[in-house]
């Protein structure tokens, strides 16, 4: 069922699960049609009733549609006529080229559609009417083009029917009777392997014969299905014939139309080039017809679709059948489909069998095929042909040349054409009632099964080296016996056929299994890879529960019902290793080699436990399974929501817990799992949310049997057993190494009893017996796992009892087949064969014994004992063979020269029972002489028994057989009582020496990995500290490199790339690796505390004027409108957009080093990620990105001392002093390496950023333009840096950001470049701050634009302007008295800005109480005289305080009390003040105090010096008693209040905002849904079009299309355009289609990941699941902060380039 996004929307589905996926091709809307959903989920729209009262329309309004209509369509199909030639000759191109000029006429006719009812209904009339489709269709006589094209119309219908024209005249002749004969259709050719090609006869059922033939129209609707399907399903066509669909008589007449057509269908698809296109047109179309049950009912009776259906099927599979070489090769009469044909390679008959599934859904269509017994057998005859393809045969000799990677074809045509329906007809198989379903179908299993072990010429045994893992019509025997036992209450043995047939059924299944072993043992390794893909995807999640599920309970079935000797020596045989179990230390394996011998070994025992313990089929509950997997499933890993939806078969029961009575999928995650919400590490790699199984789940359910079964690859097993004795360690149970836990199985079905006789059986008792002896004995290939298993079976057989069947007879090895009595039974001697060099043969046999051991000495061969019982079980009637025949002993043979040496027989003296042989096992692996004291089973706690080793499972094994024998727990006491130590054979076989050194050099490795791992641990460490600089806070300051530079004499650097250690000289001049780049972070800060809100409906929008960029924009235009121009370059920094900011990792290397570094890397191809020709690089020890190198000023410390002396100087001398400073003007060095390096460094910090931010001036690249460039870089980071330390330096102490910064070397390189440039003394403002001097004579403005007055300027940026232009070192004296005069200045324009916002009235009533205190003593530092003051200048021009009307109202919202006027100038002076503190840090190393935020005022003035010390209520202190004054302040401030007066009126300048809130990304919202259905569809601004990949920047709101040809500028995409513009080059995007952001930075870009996920924690890459998902306001935080902090290229390492494509 779908909805479409409006429908579902408007409709309430709150707890539903569902998927939302966006449709390719168009499709219907389930909404309102009560065949498919419950009215209840109709939307708002379609709960309204609207068809019962709809007033019906006039006739003369329709009657034009009806009479040009059919012309129409008639011009239409005159068309297709036209354009259509023959298959052979055609091509596609020709095809596309009709229906483009068809375009205009079918987009007309889907435009009618959607008119509404009314018209689909004459639409209808008009293309179901027979009676207009005769009279137009042939063309009138005289018209001859329609003549033709009828013709040509006449010659496309010939080969329309499953058989061609020719094929029938040849049919005819050579059988009359085979009227419903067919044959492959005209892909037949003479050529085919197959000799006697095999007719499918069709059901005798089929009344209409219309399939075979040629398919004959009756109305205009029949003929342009045919055209639509000719022309290979153009979309437009199929869009139009859907939109019909909600006409209920045409849906009944398409849906007959589409059936009609159906074989026409195969046979164009199965031509076609782009099949993949088509399927899925076709799939459109038919799921929309077959959905609907009543719909698929009625064609069924009708039309025979079922018929159809499978008929159409055979003959698609009959046109690529090959003779199968399984078994017999020469005399096989079986056919498989070829698996390398593109039918199958291409899953081209996916849409055909879809169909089938989807119509097989429907109870009513499914019985009827059920009942249908011709039809079943047709179908079976299908499965046959699936039945042993993809044959594998072992390669003994050399590497296969060529791997065909054909396998996955095979295995997705069993899962879809074979076991989906399949399931499908079991869903209807599951009550009392369809019993006789389920007889049939077994009947006809049997059937086929028989018919094809007769094809393929099988007798009892499999062909050697041969393996298909496909037998779908076992796997349909195997899961209709499972359904009818468990829910139809049916017997099992009335459905199983005779002994013989299930020794046969049984083969093939086994074969896998075994072959699953071999492979995992390498023997397979010549065949290639391909093989070990097969072995997995056997057992993989999607297919398992069709494969290995259905093979293990048929192997289950049998060996239920089967001899259990038999059954036993069958699986050993099959496995390889009967050689091996034998008593003897050495042996003969003829088809094995040594190293293969174990895991086959392990393999065959392994298989026998999963087929004792496994009840996935015997008797489990669906919850039970469903546990049962989860289990399994999130122990080996923990698992993400969909990855367990995926791993966890979807049948037998779905997981969408629809079935009544049984548990969800949810509820039985929540019951056995823990959720772990995804975290954010700081390496940068986003968790997704994880679940864990809960501690009771591991402690009680962990199943590591489970496990196996459903491990794709091996190391999983591995990884569930870490995890388990990671929780055994941390739950304090057990601290070893503990073995697989043994869980308790659920009861068997009454049934599948017989499957206990496995355990109770003389063969398996031998088995365990000989393998227990081996393993004491220390025997070679025997290993842990061995030894596990073993003990697993036993306990399986302790646990389920049998009657014991007693057998007196001399040559068994035990009395009876019951297991407890044969656990005592003790065996005194073995006779052996083995070969003349094993130790047994020098030994005598005791002589004492010898006539005994002669009669008691047991000898056993599996082989001999499985053919015995097979011949007793075929000829039952043969009374000879029920006798015991003792096995005879091989012949001696002929020994060519050479060959291993010969057997001899031994008797070996044994004398232990199953009993002493475990107890001696436990002194073993205990490694204690008397591990088990004789009255240990009194003291035995069975609690602690369940986890453990091997010591723990033998005790486990002991108390349970104690328990249930009084007569085994005397044994054990005897046994305890006078246990031995165990006397081993003699040492001379290197293979024993070696197991026994196992553990030595086991315990060795481990050491040694310990101690390899603690040094790289310390190794780590030390790196850890050195490179990343990882120190206490208070320490970090102190290490700062500016701080260091000061402190000592020289300063000394290490280069990185030759390890040598020195200072940076003129000569070789040493650098700091940095990464420069442009940011425009700073620009987008706004006033406002909230973050933006970004945009999801038409009424919402983003306004970038009350940003930091545009408002410092639009305050430099406004100046240069009035002022001089290079004033204004001097009265602003720029830099908000586009500035540079410069970082490092904090490592230094030599510049001439670098260069040969560069070189290097330059040679080197294998690059990924970054560009070496544009000097980009990573840092050689952290390789962190890294794109340039700072020069670093060679260390001077002479004048450390004197630079950072306190001065008792007076002010006015420091005010001279700092002029006199200025005046001097700017040594050109001499030039050396450094200078040259310096100088380049600045053409990289140009190159950085775009020419647009650097060129403000009226005249580019002027020297003006520079100076404001480069002090702009300085004041950049600063106030970077600032925005790092969270807007304010109230944290103190160096930050994270601080603790790498360069700003001390940057301003050094700046600071040299500045030099070059002299202020002109007559316009140095350091003299207008200082002094007051006579205004100059009016006359010199008439030539040019006057300066920018001085309380319109930027007082930071001045600040950092004398800095920079100043002699360096400056001493610090000079550097404070340069901040007091200007903090004076940034005061004043404080009182001024205060002065703009007041009323006419406030203005008036403050500027007379400020002029009362005019004279008192300190009235030069109250804010009150100095407010009155500069009121009282600046009213003098009348423009300045004018007042707009509209602001007023705004001005008058609050009343201005002392405290306010005094917050506010703190506010304004703030800023100045945390710059000027920062560059003092940098410049002198001076400590940053921390403080509270209301203190910050008073403790960054007394840091500067501008308070002799912090009085002690900090937060009362007046900002004007920081002002220190030069000269009379009222002098200074008239003079600067006049250049205001002078100037034009410009009161936006006076009232600037110096606060800026930290920056942020736009505000999305909590559901992704609203931005998906608000952009997906919403136009792109530039191109009026909706982007194919719609983006969104997540800094300012822009909509861009991704990729967007129509969009492209110079080459450059809409997105690369974006970044640079919006971000210099960096941009982040929320792709809307994906749900990922993607970051640019230049031309980089990587996937950053997704802010949004599922209700699960999980991410939803390109929306494939379609599940609801919401912000992760944690990724969304640290996205935001990696953008503040320019941290995108440390660390996300995936980065590409992107050519500006993006």
């Amino acid at each position: 069922m779908s909805l479409c996004a409006e429908c579902f929307n408007n409709g309430d589905h709150t707890g539903h699960d569902f998927n939302m996926f966006r449709s390719q091709a168009g499709g219907a809307c389930d909404c309102g049609d009560g065949n498919v959903m419950r009215e209840s989920g109709f939307c708002r729209r379609h709960r309204l009733r609207t068809g019962e009262n709809v007033p019906s329309i006039p006739r003369d309004l329709l009657l034009m549609s009806e009479m040009v209509l059919p012309h129409f369509i008639l011009c239409i199909i005159q068309y297709l006529r036209d354009g259509y030639i023959e298959a052979d000759t055609s091509t596609e191109r020709d095809l596309q080229k009709v229906l483009q000029q068809l375009e205009p006429q079918i987009s007309f006719l889907e435009e009618l559609t959607k008119m509404g009812g009314a018209m689909r209904t004459v639409l209808t009339k008009i293309l179901t009417n027979q009676q207009t489709f005769k009279e137009l269709s042939m063309g009138q006589e005289e018209n001859l083009y329609a003549k033709k094209n009828y013709d040509k119309y006449l010659s496309a219908l010939q080969n329309s029917g499953l058989v061609s024209v020719e094929e029938k005249v040849q049919g005819a002749t050579a059988d009359v009777t085979g009227g419903a004969e067919g044959g492959a259709g005209e892909d037949q050719d003479a050529g085919q392997s197959v000799g006697q090609r095999k007719r499918v006869k069709l059901s005798s059922s089929t009344k209409d014969p219309c399939i075979i033939e040629s398919l004959k129209h009756k109305c205009f609707l029949e003929e342009l299905l045919f055209w639509t399907i000719k022309y290979e399903f153009p979309q437009k066509m199929v869009t139009f014939l859907l939109n019909m669909l909600p006409d209920q008589d045409y849906k009944i007449t398409f849906t007959k139309t589409f059936v009609q057509h159906y074989a026409f269908i195969m046979k164009t698809l199965m031509k076609s080039h782009e099949s993949d296109t088509m399927s899925n047109r076709i799939v459109h179309i038919s799921v929309q017809l077959f959905s609907n049950e009543e719909l698929a009912r009625h064609v069924t009776e009708e039309c025979q679709l079922l018929d159809i259906m499978v008929t159409v099927l055979l003959y698609m599979m009959e046109s690529c059948l090959i003779k199968s070489e399984l078994q017999d090769e020469e005399n096989s009469r079986h056919v498989v489909v070829n698996c390398s044909e593109a039918l199958l390679k291409n899953n081209t008959y996916w849409p055909l069998v879809s169909d089938f599934i989807n119509i097989l859904s429907h109870q009513s269509v499914a019985k009827k095929f059920l009942e249908d017994h011709s039809l079943l057998m047709l179908w079976m005859s299908f499965v046959s042909f699936f039945q042993g393809m993809n044959l594998n045969k072992r390669e003994l000799n050399e590497h296969v040349e060529f791997e065909s990677q054909t396998y996955y074809a095979a295995f997705a045509a069993e899962l879809e054409a074979c076991a989906q329906p399949m399931w499908g007809l079991l869903t209807h198989c599951k009550v009392k009632e369809t019993q006789e379903y389920s007889k049939t179908v077994v009947r006809y299993c049997l059937e086929t099964l028989q018919i094809w072990f007769d094809a393929i010429g099988f007798i009892d045994e499999p062909a050697p080296n041969q393996v298909t893992f496909h037998l779908p019509l076992h796997r349909y025997y195997a899961m209709f016996l499972s359904k009818a036992v468990r829910c139809q209450g049916l017997d099992l043995d009335s459905l199983l056929p005779d002994q013989e047939m299930l020794m046969k059924i049984m083969v093939h299944p086994l074969q896998i299994q075994a072959s699953l072993s071999e492979i995992h043992s390498n023997m397979w390794v010549r065949n290639g890879l391909q093989i070990k893909g097969q072995a997995m995807t056997y057992v993989q999640s999607h297919f398992c529960n069709s494969m290995i599920d259905p093979d293990i309970y048929l192997l289950q079935v049998c060996a239920s019902r089967l001899d259990p000797d038999y059954f036993i020596s069958s699986v050993f045989e099959r496995f390889k290793v009967v050689d091996l179990l034998t008593m003897a230390s050495q042996h003969q394996n003829a088809v094995l080699d040594s190293e293969q011998e174990r895991p086959m070994l392990e393999g065959a025992l392994t298989f026998l436990v999963i087929l004792t313990s496994l009840r996935v089929h015997l008797g489990m509950t669906d919850d039970e399974i469903l546990r049962g997997e989860m289990v399994s499933q999130l122990c080996m890993n923990d698992r993400t929501h969909s990855a367990l939806l995926d791993l966890i078969p979807e049948n037998p029961n779905p997981k969408s817990g629809i079935v009544p009575g049984s548990c969800s999928f949810e509820d039985m995650l929540s019951a056995v799992a823990d959720f772990k919400a995804p975290v954010f590490e700081p390496g940068g790699s986003m968790q997704q949310g994880m679940y864990t199984p809960k501690a009771e789940v591991w402690e009680k359910e962990f199943d590591p049997i489970m496990v196996v079964l459903r491990t794709v690859y091996r190391r999983d097993v591995q990884s569930a057993m870490d995890r388990y004795s990671a929780f055994l360690k941390q739950a304090g149970i057990h601290t070893g190494n503990p073995w697989p836990p043994y869980k308790e199985r659920t009861a068997l079905h009454p049934c599948y009893k017989g499957l206990i006789k496995l355990l109770h059986c003389k063969t398996l008792h031998i088995v365990i017996f000989t393998l227990l002896y081996k393993i004491w004995m220390d025997h070679p290939n025997m290993s842990e796992h061995v030894l596990c298993m073993v003990l697993y079976l036993i306990e399986l057989g302790l646990d389920n009892q049998e009657p014991c069947i007693e057998e007196h007879c001399h040559d068994s090895w035990f009395p009876g087949t019951n297991l407890l009595s044969n656990l005592h039974h003790v065996i005194n001697f073995v006779r052996v064969r083995v070969p003349e060099t094993a130790p047994e043969v020098k030994r005598e046999a005791p002589p004492s014994t010898s006539t005994e051991a002669s009669s008691y000495a047991q000898v056993f061969s599996l082989v001999a004992e499985r053919r015995r019982k097979f011949q007793e079980i075929i000829n039952r009637s043969n009374t000879e063979a029920t006798q015991v025949v003792r096995p005879k002993s091989s012949s001696t043979r002929w020994v060519p020269p050479g060959t291993p040496p010969q057997l001899v027989t031994e008797i070996l003296e044994i004398r232990e029972s199953m009993l002493s042989l475990l107890i001696k096992l436990h002194q073993k692996l205990s490694s204690k002489q008397n591990s088990l004291s004789p009255s240990w089973l009194e003291e035995m706690d069975m609690s602690r028994h369940t986890h453990g080793d091997g010591i723990t499972a033998i005790e486990r094994i002991l108390t349970k057989a104690a328990t249930r024998s009084c007569q085994i727990k005397r044994s054990i006491q005897d046994i305890c009582g006078k246990v031995c130590p165990p006397v081993p054979p003699k040492k001379n076989s290197p293979a024993d020496k070696k197991t026994m050194d196992k553990e030595e050099r086991r315990l060795r490795a481990r050491e040694r990995q310990q101690k390899l791992l603690a040094e790289f641990a310390s190794r780590q460490k030390s790196f850890m500290e050195t490179a990343m600089d990882v120190e206490s806070p208070d320490t970090e300051a102190a290490m700062d490199l500016g701080a260091s530079e000061v402190m000592e004499s020289e300063v000394l650097y290490d280069c990185v790339i030759c390890g040598q250690s020195g200072p940076s000289t003129e000569d070789r001049p040493t650098g700091l690796v940095v990464l420069l780049q442009a940011s425009s972070v700073l620009g987008h800060r706004c006033q406002s505390k909230e973050a933006k809100k970004l945009p999801t409906s038409d009424e919402e929008h983003i306004y970038a004027a009350d940003t930091c960029g545009v408002a410092h924009d639009v305050r430099l235009t406004l100046m240069q409108r009035f002022f001089k121009d290079s004033s204004c370059l001097q009265s602003v920094s720029i830099g908000w957009d586009g500035g540079v900011y410069v970082q490092t990792c904090g490592h230094t290397l030599h510049i001439d080093c670098h260069k040969s570094y560069m070189e290097s890397l330059r040679n080197d191809q294998v690059l990924q990620g970054f560009s070496v020709d544009k000097g980009e690089f990573t840092c050689p020890l952290c390789r962190q990105f890294a794109n340039s190198v700072l020069p670093c000023r060679p260390g001077r410390g002479t004048e450390a001392g004197s630079w950072h002396t306190p001065t008792n100087k007076k002010t006015l001398v420091l005010v001279k002093e700092v002029e006199d400073l200025q005046e001097k003007l700017g040594s050109f060095q001499t030039e050396s390496n450094l200078s040259k390096e310096m100088e380049l460094v600045i053409k990289d910090v140009k190159n950085t950023t775009q020419k647009k931010y650097m060129d403000y001036g009226k005249n580019p690249g002027s020297p003006d333009n520079d100076f404001l460039f480069m002090y702009s870089v300085a004041r950049t980071n600063l106030e970077l840096e600032l925005v790092h330390r969270g807007g304010n330096l109230c944290s103190g102490g160096a930050s994270a950001s601080a603790k790498r910064s360069c700003l001390n070397q940057l301003f050094h390189v700046l600071a040299m470049h500045m030099r070059l440039y002299s202020i002109d003394s007559a316009y140095n403002p350091w003299t207008k701050l200082t002094q007051v001097t006579q205004v100059r004579e009016a006359d010199g403005f008439d030539e040019e634009r006057p300066e920018v007055p001085m309380l319109f300027r930027d007082v930071p940026s001045l600040l950092i302007i004398f800095v920079l232009t100043m002699p360096q070192p400056l001493r610090k004296e000079h550097f404070i008295c340069v901040v007091k005069m200007l903090y004076n200045l940034q005061f004043t324009q404080a009182v001024a800005a205060v002065s703009a916002k007041f009323s006419p009235e406030e203005r008036q009533a403050w500027s007379t109480s400020g002029a009362l205190k005019k004279n008192v003593i300190n009235a030069e530092t109250s804010f009150e005289v100095l407010l009155s003051h500069v009121i009282c200048e600046l009213s003098k021009d009348k423009s300045v305080y004018k007042v707009n009307t509209e602001e007023t109202s705004m001005l008058n919202s609050g009343v201005w009390s002392p405290q306010s006027i005094e917050f506010s100038l703190q506010q304004f002076c703030l800023p100045f003040l945390r710059l000027s503190c920062l560059l003092q840090h940098h410049l002198y190393g001076d400590n940053l105090t921390g403080c509270l935020e209301e203190e910050e005022f008073t403790s960054l003035a007394v840091c500067l010096g501008l308070l002799p010390s912090a009085p002690q209520p900090a937060n009362i202190v007046h900002s004007g008693s920081c002002l220190r004054w030069a000269v009379s302040a009222f002098g200074l401030v008239t003079q600067w209040c006049a250049e205001c007066c002078f100037s034009s009126p410009l009161k936006t300048l006076l009232v600037q905002e110096p606060q800026w809130t930290a920056p942020r990304l736009l505000q999305l919202p909590d559901n992704y849904n609203i931005i998906f259905q608000y952009y997906h569809r919403k136009a792109c601004t530039a191109c009026k079009k909706v982007p194919k990949d719609p983006a969104l920047c997540l800094v300012c709101g822009a909509f861009v299309c991704l990729k967007g040809v129509c969009c492209k500028q110079q080459g450059i995409c809409e997105c690369v355009l974006h970044s640079q513009h919006c971000g210099a080059a960096t941009g982040i995007f929320l792709l809307i289609n994906a749900s990922v952001i993607i970051i640019i930075r230049g031309h980089r870009f990587c996937l950053w990941g997704s802010v949004y996920l599922d209700a699960h924690g999980e991410e939803d890459r390109d929306l494939r699941r379609g599940k609801p998902l919401f912000l992760c306001a944690e990724r969304y935080r640290v996205l935001e902060q990696q953008w503040g902090s320019h941290t995108f290229d440390h660390i996300n390492k995936r980065w590409g380039p992107h050519y500006n494509g993006l």
